[in-house]
């Protein structure tokens, strides 16, 4: 039997000018700082019943011990008999995977200080080739962190499409140029064959030995060295790490490489501080789970399928699509971890932008369409640049601006100029974004993920929905395959002379 429903769905849905009117200690409720942020949601419809009716729901499904199972390296994934600890590798976790991580994140840094001293020849440029998690989660730090400290010249290498790849080589000295292959099974096709075309590359421009410039990543460091990559070049991490959580592992080395062995520490700190957080705070004050709930509100209530992330901070520009994959890869599922129909909805649709370049394209939308799409702000105080303040005023000024208008709305007689309101958003307001902010806010993220799972009663860490076509795209050479693909398919296949 699942779990009980009925308290949350009797919530009143009282319009969210009208809970501010009645509780004046809306913000002492709903507003709280962690790990050099504040996490708003005060414009969401989240109250104090509410968020009793939660934490009755994450009783009744037992989120104290999975989480303890979590962080305790137990099996929180059955479907594949794992444990999931990315959070051992930032230092929360079972002490003997504790250990493991510093272990493998010492062999990381030596390599980087030989690779800093020369001992792999000159290295300028960085091409990194991953897909998936292996690719979203290094792509992130290093643009986000990059301004004035960028050491190597880096390019995140993940598309299939030679454009993607060719692009990235095109500015690259191949003597200067180091290849990291990022893969988890080191079999990913899309991976590989993007890596035999750089090792390609190399050859053609005069690199007698290609492989010397290659760095692998992997949690299979046997198949790294059958492939032909250098032992002392294998960079392992733990089968217990899932790929859209392993930025924290060896997948983080062109990060590290390129920012610097200190920042990427940071960033390792940052996370950590908030899996206390998450690991030791009541749920009332517990922001990941706040946030969870206010995500069940939404799609469980209300009817919502969507969730819009604008980073009003061009350095954040790839946390929507990082978002995209950690949560909808995690949660989009329609069986509980038994195995079991849901019968519920499961993972809204995680979408977004950049402010202000969103709200002239979407907001549009957001302010007067017929769909209800709760907003997510996420801003610095501190500006990035060093332009004239008035550059990071306005664009503060238009994020809160946003969601006042998004809540208050502005009634008109003209339908054209009538903005309903009552639409909720949640505003994520860092600091300052460093390595250590970042870490932490990724890590909220996260945890939010895993929170929205445990109650609903899903898996969050396998991922086959994403195996069955690329098995049938496999398997589309074999003449009694290709025959057994509808109609439309085999058009496209025979006009594309594929």
């Amino acid at each position: 039997m699942g779990a009980d429903w009925s308290a949350i769905e009797a919530l009143p849905k009282t319009p969210l000018v009208g809970l501010f009117g009645e509780k004046g200690d809306r913000l002492k409720l709903l507003a709280h700082d962690s790990c050099g942020m504040r996490f708003d949601f005060a414009k969401t419809h989240l109250t104090a019943d509410a968020i009793a009716a939660f934490e009755g729901l994450a009783r009744a499904q037992g989120f104290a011990a999975k989480r303890e199972a979590l962080f305790g390296g137990g099996i929180v994934n059955p479907s594949e008999g794992r444990a999931a600890e990315h959070t051992a590798q930032r230092g929360e976790g079972a002490a003997e995977s504790v250990a493991l991580a510093k272990m493998l994140h010492d062999r990381m840094r030596a390599l980087i200080d030989a690779i800093e001293g020369d001992a792999l020849g000159p290295v300028r440029h960085i091409v990194h080739i991953g897909i998936g998690g292996s690719a979203l989660g290094p792509d992130l730090i290093v643009d986000a962190l990059s301004s004035d400290r960028l050491r190597y010249d880096v390019a995140i290498v993940s598309n299939v499409d030679g454009i993607s790849l060719e692009n990235a080589l095109a500015d690259f000295d191949p003597a200067a140029t180091l290849i990291v292959v990022a893969s988890k099974t080191f079999t990913t096709t899309e991976t590989m064959l993007n890596a035999g075309s750089a090792l390609d590359w190399l050859a053609e421009h005069g690199i007698d030995d290609p492989y010397s410039r290659v760095i692998a990543l992997t949690a299979a460091p046997d198949k790294a060295v059958e492939w032909g990559v250098d032992e002392t070049r294998v960079l392992p991490f733990p089968e217990s790490v899932g790929g859209r959580y392993s930025l924290w592992s060896s997948i983080g080395f062109p990060a590290a490489l390129a920012l610097g062995w200190d920042c990427f520490a940071e960033l390792l700190e940052g996370a950590g501080e908030m899996d206390r957080h998450f690991r030791l705070t009541a749920p009332s004050q517990n922001v990941p789970m706040l946030a969870a709930f206010v995500d069940l509100l939404y799609t469980q209530t209300r009817g919502v399928t969507t969730r819009a992330v604008f980073a009003y901070d061009e350095r954040l520009r790839l946390l929507p699509s990082y978002l995209q994959q950690l949560e909808m890869e995690s949660n989009g599922k329609s069986v509980t971890a038994d195995g079991a129909p849901l019968g519920r909805p499961s993972a809204a649709i995680t979408w977004g932008g950049v402010g202000t370049d969103a709200q002239h394209a979407v907001f549009q939308l957001l302010h007067q369409g017929t769909h209800v799409v709760p907003v997510e702000f996420v801003a610095s105080i501190e500006a990035g640049d060093a332009m004239d303040p008035e550059h990071h005023r306005l664009l503060l000024v238009n994020a809160f601006a946003q969601g006042a208008a998004l809540m208050t709305g502005r009634a008109s007689e003209d339908g054209n100029r009538n903005y309903p309101g009552d639409r909720p958003s949640t505003t994520i307001l860092l600091d300052r974004l460093d390595a250590r902010t970042l870490g932490a806010l990724i890590a909220f993220y996260e945890a939010r993920t895993f929170a929205n799972a445990v109650l609903l009663g899903i898996n969050p860490f396998d991922q086959f929905g994403v195996e069955l076509g690329k098995e049938m795209a496999r398997g589309i050479d074999d003449p009694a395959a290709r025959a057994g693909f509808d109609v439309s398919t085999r058009m496209l296949i025979e006009r594309a002379g594929v």
